[in-house]
């Protein structure tokens, strides 16, 4: 059975936003109480997080659709709907976030480190935000925005100072169990490490991480053997260990031409030739393998590695070996940049930007792209005329109207907004009034307009007495 999973396809859908509410205060004695529907809640991110306590994908390879629950519509009373819950998933530190296309979109390094992978949509406004001087009772509410769907591909690179690498049974998880207390599985056939198994050594006053890497053969780089398929652990390392075995019982193979191999590996895969390399000769506790390393250990220095004779079995070379590791590991994590806090940069849109553009295309439609006039058409009920027409008149103050006759638009010509596969389309008629605003503009109820009849009575009272003032004004007393 499956234990270790570092490549997963993950189906994520984000919560959508709860739909305003259309209300109208209603109480004894206060007839027209005015609009009192509340806004829809936010829908629910999917956000993935950093969890040092979770080392494999194994969870999504078995569940891999993954959604965030909506958000709660609004209610009269000016009670605005409850927002949906953020689904926070974990993930193994050096997870790396992909898209479809390979494009990577995040890379999570660092406990903590979270990435929103999909966005929840937006509440609808109820009719009481929506309510102004000139739409004082609107009849509508907007609708709640659907949340970001998508797949995405989840990469584990292993987080590691030290990678072994070399031939199966060369004896690398050997050596990472007596450098460390990591216990992998250690038999005397090929492929008995099947994923990559970490350990910590301490070293002095350094402490560091080993990954042992499952065997590489020929090909690795092409996807032979298991080769590529965990060669993307070795990209983080900062040093990379050649385990050597020198007493193969294979007549083809020995020490050197081993590592050329593995050298020409890596190469093909790519990413790693700026990693400083140790070369480790293997198994010289048997004697034909402690006379072949005498042997090939001048070679292998006049190339310019650094080489150590151990015996994993017989525990001899390893302090001399786990001391040079950390020597490297130090200098290495020396050079690297100091890690500043990351700085918000917020660049806002000029405010006169459109936003929007309006392109004719072959077929004679006119197709509107843009986030406002896109998500507008998202947030609009088009059973409810009140709520179409407000829809143009926002339209109309952005510019669309005027961009549709500039670009030669007339009157039932098609109009799409949005995409091909997702738009809008209707018969446009500039400056058309919607029929739900009784026979006003759109949005204006005109019972607001029409007085009370207790307010006109006491204002034609007014207007009584103001007119008897003045016509005693031009009289003289007795």
């Amino acid at each position: 059975m499956t234990t270790f999973v570092d490549r997963v396809e993950l189906h994520v859908a984000a919560g959508s936003g709860g739909h305003g509410c259309a209300s109208v205060h209603r109480e004894k004695f206060k007839p027209l109480g005015g609009p009192d529907g509340g806004n829809g809640g936010r829908g629910g991110d999917v956000i993935l997080t950093v969890d040092q306590s979770v080392t494999t994908l194994l969870e999504y390879h078995h569940s891999p659709h993954r959604k965030a629950t909506n958000g709660k519509p609004g209610e009269g009373g000016n009670r605005s709907g409850k927002d949906g819950q953020d689904l926070v998933l974990p993930v193994p530190d050096g997870t790396v976030v992909l898209d479809k296309a390979g494009n990577v979109l995040a890379d999570l390094v660092g406990n903590g480190t979270s990435y929103v992978a999909a966005q929840g949509g937006r509440g609808g406004l109820g009719n009481a935000a929506l309510a102004s001087a000139r739409r004082k009772a609107p009849g509508f509410a907007l609708l709640g925005e659907p949340g970001d769907l998508g797949d995405i591909v989840l990469e584990l690179k292993t987080v590691a100072d030290v990678a072994l690498v070399g031939y199966p049974s060369a004896g690398k998880s050997s050596l990472i169990s007596v450098l460390s207390a990591a216990k992998p599985k250690i038999a005397d056939y090929p492929f008995t490490t099947l994923v990559p198994n970490l350990g910590v050594v301490t070293a002095g006053e350094t402490v560091y991480t080993v990954a042992d890497v499952p065997g590489l053969i020929p090909g690795a780089s092409q996807g032979k053997g298991l080769g590529l398929e965990f060669l993307r652990h070795v990209e983080r390392c900062s040093v990379l260990v050649h385990v050597l075995d020198t007493a193969t019982l294979e007549s083809d193979r020995d020490p050197v031409s081993d590592l050329d191999i593995i050298e020409a590996e890596l190469r093909e895969y790519g990413g790693l030739d700026n990693r400083p390399r140790i070369v480790v000769l293997n198994k010289i506790d048997v004697p034909d393998g402690k006379d072949l390393a005498e042997m090939v250990r001048p070679d292998l220095e006049a190339r310019g590695y650094r080489v150590f004779e151990v015996s994993a079995v017989a525990h001899m070379g390893l302090r001399e070996l786990s001391f040079a590791l950390a020597e490297f590991v130090a200098q290495a994590r020396a050079a690297r940049p100091k890690e500043e806090a990351t700085r918000i940069v917020i660049r806002p849109k000029a405010v006169d930007e459109a936003g929007f553009t309006v392109t004719r295309e072959e077929d004679g439609l006119f197709r509107v792209r843009g986030e406002k006039p896109e998500r507008w058409v998202r947030q609009t009920d088009f059973n409810n005329d009140e709520a179409v027409g407000y829809l143009a008149d926002r339209l109309n103050r952005l510019g669309v109207e005027e961009r549709l006759l500039k670009a030669g638009a007339r009157g039932g010509d098609g109009v799409a907004i949005g995409p091909e596969d997702n738009a809008v389309v209707f018969d446009w008629e500039p400056s058309v009034t919607a029929g739900a605003e009784m026979l006003g503009r759109r949005g204006e109820d005109h019972r607001f307009e029409a007085p009370r009849p207790a307010a006109q009575r006491r204002r034609d009272r007014d207007a009584e007495r103001d007119e008897v003032e003045r016509e005693f004004d031009g009289f003289e007393p007795f």
